[in-house]
């Protein structure tokens, strides 16, 4: 979409946007008639998603090829769409991954790199562009996971960071609730995506995993309906749901060893 009279472009931001949700929420949201920016690390892949989404007829949209963990990233993302004359009216913070292993086993930089793409670019991101959003009475999207209702021992920096954007994105919207901008966080069970190969799964977790998945575009489709709608938290599944629930009911004497056998942690 754009402001007819100043020309600016009035664009969706979709982080993490090359793969799994984040691609299948571009497409979704191209069919919605919003424009896009494209944002992720794979220039590649954000050129082929955005070839496909201006092939169907669609604007096409700005591709912003970066890495979000880098320090500099909100700044260079801002300059980006400032040479493009777009402004943001949604952000979507999808943009994220995890590790299976435990703590003292895993590579120390690469567990900080996780709560830097997961917290601390989701958390700087907001903060760079929620001038503009207030400004625009617009809606932001933050992609947690069932995840943030658990400890979870065998993958527990990950499980953390979720926590975070879930506490952070209630907060948010609370604080944000009388100024027009809607934040919702989404909150989604396994979902099949690079995401379990990316996190060095076992094969039995996979496994597991698998059998209460939902597929990336039923988890867009809950996910968009429920940030235009307002909702503060998104759940796509009666599964998902009843997992939250269970974790919350569930003493962590028993639970913390449960979760530990499912993923491998002694």
């Amino acid at each position: 979409m754009s402001d007819t009279q100043t020309g600016t472009r009035r664009v969706a931001i979709i982080t993490g946007a090359s793969d799994g949700i984040g691609a299948e929420l571009a497409r979704l949201m191209a069919k919605k008639d919003h424009d896009l920016a494209l944002v992720a690390r794979r220039r590649e892949r954000l050129d082929a998603l955005a070839r496909e989404v201006a092939g169907a007829g669609r604007p096409s949209p700005l591709v912003i090829p970066l890495d979000l963990a880098a320090a500099n990233a909100p700044d260079a993302l801002a300059q980006a769409l400032r040479d493009a004359g777009a402004e943001p009216q949604i952000l979507v913070n999808n943009a994220g991954f995890g590790l299976q292993g435990q703590v003292a086993e895993l590579d120390p930089a690469e567990q900080l790199k996780m709560i830097d793409l997961n917290v601390r670019a989701l958390t700087a991101l907001t903060l760079k562009f929620l001038p503009e959003l207030i400004a625009a009475r617009g809606r932001i999207l933050n992609v947690a996971s069932v995840a943030a209702f658990l400890p979870g021992p065998g993958m527990a920096v990950y499980y953390a960071t979720k926590a975070y954007v879930l506490s952070f994105s209630e907060a948010l919207s609370q604080e944000l609730s009388g100024k027009g901008v809607s934040v919702t966080a989404l909150c989604p069970g396994p979902v099949p995506t690079g995401f379990q190969a990316a996190a060095g799964m076992t094969a039995n977790l996979t496994g597991l995993m698998k059998m209460a998945e939902t597929s990336p575009q039923a988890v867009a489709d809950a996910a968009y309906r429920g940030m235009m709608s307002g909702r503060r938290v998104v759940m796509p599944s009666l599964a998902d749901w009843m997992s939250a629930s269970a974790a919350a009911l569930t003493p962590r004497s028993l639970l913390l060893p449960m979760i530990g056998r499912v993923q491998g942690a002694r």
